[in-house]
């Protein structure tokens, strides 16, 4: 059976999301506890870089079994730049210091080795929710109730703020003009953009984030260096946003809506998303499927791109299309009742 590509747009459901470190660290919080979208999960360091410092030579010691007692640090220990690591005794007396903040890896007759922290990783709640499961010096699940709707792009940013629309239809551009000062603090909804200037001005109210159907591809740098979380729902270009995720986040206007805006990930299925917290409960959201008539579809390809539709039918035999490929295919009724064939790897469906 063929993958299916499912991007979620509910209005209400249960959603659980496991965030992890790749590497060892610290966990910031506590099962049970109750956390906001901005709040750091667990946090570490991704060690990629090695330093073996020769103590023998550096203290001048000649016999070994001088070694053990001139160490001032074990394996396992952090440590900061300029901490005594090891000191030679004697009338000369001579420290060795740790030129690198690290992680004691190990030590042997041939030195220390330090595995070297350059790169601090934070991982990000990205929800607001509560935690039902700490993982030890990985992370953490946490669990949430809510509308969700996931995008296909995001800068890596997570905040939280009160849902408002900056524009009045899905079709509409967000301009310049459209930002004022009431706005401050908020989360807005946007139908599209294609004003790097839109962006800049957000920051400077500053939002706290920014929910597009579609942007320009040469927006994607500007949205990058912004710090508010950016969350493109449907592609990049200038077409509106879809129906069913505006009417959703219409709906929950000037409620509190958190961003988590990770890079998709086809290996892991992360995408970033949009959870409102509401106070009902739903059931869990799953990251499996497949395509029968009823499904509603979101066609990810040019011409129609964005453009939503109901599944008719799925013929068990592939289609040739127009172009001369042939290929399994759906029978998508859109919303102006055409009736097109697509092929399933040009559709996204969203449950």
């Amino acid at each position: 059976m063929q993958q299916v590509s499912i991007t979620h747009m509910q209005p209400l459901t249960t959603i659980r999301r496991a965030r992890m470190l790749p590497v060892r660290g610290q966990v910031h919080v506590r099962k049970h506890q109750k956390i906001s979208a901005a709040d750091i999960v667990a946090s570490g360091y991704a060690g990629n870089e090695h330093l073996l410092l020769d103590v023998r030579r550096i203290l001048n010691i000649r016999k070994a079994e001088q070694l053990e007692g001139a160490l001032q640090c074990k394996p396992g220990d952090r440590i900061q730049k300029d901490d005594a690591l090891a000191e030679s005794g004697g009338m000369f007396r001579r420290v060795l210091r740790s030129p690198v903040e690290g992680q004691i890896v190990t030590i042997t007759a041939a030195g220390i080795l330090i595995e070297i922290q350059n790169q601090l990783l934070e991982v990000f709640a990205g929800i607001a929710g509560t935690v039902i499961e700490v993982i030890p010096e990985r992370g953490a699940i946490l669990e949430a109730e809510g509308a969700l709707l996931q995008g296909v792009w995001g800068n890596g940013k997570a905040n939280q703020g009160m849902l408002l629309a900056a524009t009045l239809s899905p079709e509409e551009a967000l301009g310049r003009e459209t930002l004022n000062m009431s706005m401050r603090g908020a989360v807005l909804l946007g139908g599209r953009c294609e004003d790097a200037d839109a962006l800049k001005i957000g920051a400077d109210l500053p939002l706290r984030g920014l929910i597009l159907g579609s942007m320009t591809a040469d927006l994607v740098a500007t949205a990058q260096s912004v710090n508010y979380p950016v969350i493109v729902l449907d592609g990049f270009g200038t077409f509106p946003m879809n129906a069913q995720g505006y009417k959703i986040l219409v709906n929950n206007e000037k409620r509190d809506a958190c961003l988590n805006a990770s890079p998709w990930d086809p290996f892991t299925g992360e995408k970033p998303e949009v959870v409102i917290p509401l106070p009902a409960s739903g059931e869990a959201t799953a990251e499996v499927g497949e395509w029968r008539p009823g499904k509603v579809a979101r066609i990810t390809t040019m011409p129609l791109l964005g453009k939503i539709g109901v599944v008719v039918d799925v013929p068990s035999a592939a289609q040739t299309l127009p172009n001369g490929i042939r290929t399994s295919t759906a029978l998508v009724r859109l919303e102006n009742n055409e009736q097109i064939f697509v092929p399933l790897a040009n559709l996204d469906m969203l449950e």
